[in-house]
């Protein structure tokens, strides 16, 4: 076999290959590796514009790249952990091939880096919003007066309140959002849904997986919260109304409230102006539930 021949071979390979870049997002982090010698970058900006250029050329050898979110400080801890040297490029690679399987990563699919960066940054806090949540259901024990873990029974509560939201929504496509109430900031799980012509719901099932953790939490902690539905039916027509989270049950928003939720610019407090063609109201009646077995009193 010639040498041409083997050189053909090797991009033909090269393009099977997926990888992983591990990305500084913001000045501080790239700061904190400047630290190590062999972190040979000095300018952030500069950074970034090399990272975008070798994004580009990979894209254009046919090569699939993940975008994965470098932490400066989740590196010293796994080096740390692994015995190995921190100040080595061969330990940065072990490092991101870790998070290529655990870590907030999000694909290159041509995308600007001003576009990518804010969604890994959205996906990073999404997933410790997720771990955040699991892990405080996993810790709240068992129940005094049954014996039901709290956690799991909270769980099921939320996915059968889940059910019936989507089961009584309107046709079309649904935004539906979650926030409880936690230190040391509010939990926000968000959940898309799309009925299809046989009215099965078409949802992602990792996004229904975080957003019913979260709801659960805020059911076995009783924490103040509460959820908003936002349809848009195939004409086009939107609808938003939603619910306030009290105890184990959800307790429907009036339409006043629904508005004055949307109509109010959550950093500053000022009222901004509605949505044409946008209709605020009440939400569907759910049904009775029966109380969740598992309480935490």
């Amino acid at each position: 076999m010639t040498h041409t021949e083997h050189r053909t071979m090797r991009r033909v390979l090269r393009r099977e290959i997926a990888g992983t870049i591990g990305l500084l997002t913001d000045e501080h982090d790239f700061v904190a590796m400047r630290r190590y010698r062999t972190f040979t970058f000095d300018d952030h900006a500069t950074y970034l514009q090399q990272v975008e250029a070798l994004l580009r050329t990979l894209a254009a050898q046919g090569s699939h790249t993940t975008v994965a979110l470098f932490d400066p400080e989740e590196y010293a801890e796994f080096c740390a952990d692994s015995g190995l040297e921190p100040d080595a490029p061969s330990s940065r690679t072990r490092f991101t091939a870790e998070l290529a399987a655990t870590g907030a990563a999000v694909p290159y699919e041509g995308q600007p880096l001003d576009e990518l960066v804010p969604d890994l940054v959205d996906e990073a806090v999404r997933q410790a919003t997720w771990q955040y949540a699991t892990t405080v259901l996993a810790h709240l024990g068992v129940c005094a007066s049954c014996g039901e873990d709290i956690g799991h029974a909270a769980f099921a509560h939320a996915s059968r309140l889940l059910t019936r939201i989507l089961d009584t929504a309107s046709p079309g496509h649904r935004h539906l959002v979650c926030s409880v109430s936690a230190q040391p900031e509010t939990l926000v799980a968000v959940l898309h849904s799309d009925e299809d012509p046989d009215g099965t719901n078409r949802i992602d099932e990792t996004e229904a997986l975080e957003f019913t953790t979260v709801l659960a939490l805020g059911i076995a902690t009783h924490a103040a919260g509460g959820l908003v539905m936002r349809t848009t039916a195939p004409d086009g027509t939107d609808r938003v109304y939603g619910w306030r989270l009290r105890g184990e049950r959800l307790e429907p928003l009036t339409a006043g409230e629904v508005f004055d939720a949307y109509c109010t610019d959550v950093e500053s407090g000022d009222l901004v102006a509605p949505e044409s063609g946008v209709d605020y109201s009440t939400p569907p009646d759910l049904g009775d539930d029966p109380p969740m077995t598992g309480h935490p009193h």
